[in-house]
């Protein structure tokens, strides 16, 4: 059961990307919901994600690491809210495993995958809790860095992942 409306209207501090990726949304969900196929794309061209955990369920915790070439760590955790397979995944770093709030809540996002005629219109969507949140994320290059995950996603399951 979906917590969000099936038409969700923009958020006030919402940074949004979106594109048709040709493969079905089972495979792009799985890309999202496995932790071995996830770490094949995550993260910007030139990062690597060495370490992803995933506890798949409400409240569960979603934590990667991301590398950068000069060997510097990006460390992000939070719990997932909602996972609706194979349509949507929300998850928020507001949160830690067991429900304790984070020192610093961020974003929180909301995935969605929607089939079209056999395609998946993907679209991820960063909410922020400020302006200044908001604007910080897009200076540190959201839509360059989520564009490049997605890049390396639709890599995965385009030409990597079988049928």
């Amino acid at each position: 059961m979906s917590l969000l409306p099936p038409e969700q209207p923009k958020a006030q501090h919402e940074l949004s990307l979106t594109r048709l990726i040709d493969a079905p949304r089972s495979k792009v969900y799985r890309a999202w919901t496995e932790p071995q196929l996830l770490a094949q794309w995550w993260g910007p061209n030139g990062m690597t994600t060495p370490e992803c955990e995933m506890q798949l369920w409400v409240g569960g915790l979603f934590r990667t690491v991301m590398r950068a070439p000069d060997g510097s760590e990006y460390p992000n955790q939070g719990v997932f809210l909602e996972i609706v397979p194979p349509a949507r995944i929300v998850f928020t770093d507001a949160f830690g495993p067991g429900w304790v709030p984070s020192n610093k809540a961020f974003m929180t996002a909301v995935v969605t995958f929607d089939d079209v005629h056999g395609k998946t219109q993907y679209t991820a969507r960063a909410w922020h809790w400020s302006a200044a949140d908001c604007q910080a994320h897009e200076e540190m290059g959201f839509h360059r860095g989520w564009g490049e995950s997605l890049d390396r996603l639709v890599a995965v399951v385009t030409t990597q992942m079988p049928d």
